[in-house]
């Protein structure tokens, strides 16, 4: 427990999954940590955790594509959330394609953004990525429910959580 739970504990976000290419390698994550954080210009920050492999290629990315998820899509959730791309190739068991920059794009998924990386900022355990959105898709045409943290409570990490 950190000083932080009596507060951290009454949030439910949106959870999104961040993915990254950077030469021939392909990783992605599932983040809770992201939020837009500018309006004019448009800027959106995603955190990724150190001891998580997409950090470590999203370090070297120019772009990262951010995914929202519909709150049915656990199985989505969980294969991005549980495994870790040290010893899984997430993407030969979910649909994508490359996006703007060769940004791989999730298939399945309701709506999602690739950003330039403007800045990486260090945060203790985790890397923010300051994100310049380039291209944005709502593929519903509408609200959608949303995968949320609480929806991923049973979600075990393919690394520890930090």
């Amino acid at each position: 427990m950190t000083d932080l739970d009596p507060f951290t504990d009454l949030l439910d976000y949106p959870m999104y999954v961040v993915t990254a290419q950077a030469d021939t390698e392909r990783a992605g994550c599932l983040v809770g940590f992201a939020s837009q954080c500018s309006i004019q210009p448009a800027r959106f920050m995603v955190w990724l955790s150190k001891a998580n492999r997409t950090c470590r290629v999203a370090e070297r990315a120019d772009r990262l594509a951010v995914h929202l998820l519909r709150r049915d899509q656990g199985r989505l959730a969980r294969l991005f959330g549980a495994e870790t791309g040290d010893r899984t190739d997430k993407f030969t068991d979910a649909p994508w394609h490359p996006g703007p920059g060769g940004s791989p794009i999730l298939d399945e998924v309701p709506a999602w953004f690739v950003g330039r990386v403007e800045k990486r900022i260090d945060g203790g355990d985790h890397v923010g990525f300051l994100l310049a959105p380039e291209t944005a898709r709502n593929l519903t045409g509408s609200r959608t429910p949303l995968l949320t943290l609480h929806d991923t409570h049973d979600i075990t990490p393919g690394h520890p959580a930090n």
